[in-house]
């Protein structure tokens, strides 16, 4: 089994509907994402995914969804409000946990037909959730 790894940065913020904690408040992260690929072999260009083909197509998709966003659960009233006020929002079905946000992710390069086999997210430099299928 052949893996590569690719990593990103993106900036967001949000905040976790009836939680106890600080995390109950908006706030902001700087978030490192990586994405690993598996594939028992290796294609024409003796690669499991081109970087560059890799890059462009998580970029594209985390630069237009999740960069620069506030992420809140489609229950939050606060969304409503910055849509109104022009703010770029991205909405998901359950609180945007670290958890959720890989799973996300991993299920959306899925989709995309990449051979994704973990998604890791960084929500600080020592506090990490991942997603994966199984070995």
């Amino acid at each position: 089994m052949f893996t590569v790894k690719k990593t990103f940065q993106i900036a967001y913020a949000h905040r976790l509907l009836d939680y106890n904690g600080k995390c109950e408040n908006l706030h902001g992260h700087n978030a490192l994402i990586e994405v690993s690929l598996s594939a028992r072999a290796l294609d024409k260009e003796k690669m499991v995914m081109d970087f560059t083909r890799l890059s462009g197509a998580v970029k594209t998709w985390l630069d237009a969804n999740l960069d620069h966003r506030t992420i809140l659960s489609r229950k939050d009233p606060l969304l409503k409000i910055l849509k109104q006020e022009g703010q770029a929002c991205f909405s998901s079905e359950t609180n945007p946990t670290a958890e959720i946000l890989a799973e996300l992710i991993f299920k959306t390069l899925k989709r995309k037909g990449l051979p994704v086999r973990e998604v890791a997210f960084w929500e600080t430099p020592t506090s990490m959730a991942s997603y994966h299928t199984r070995p």
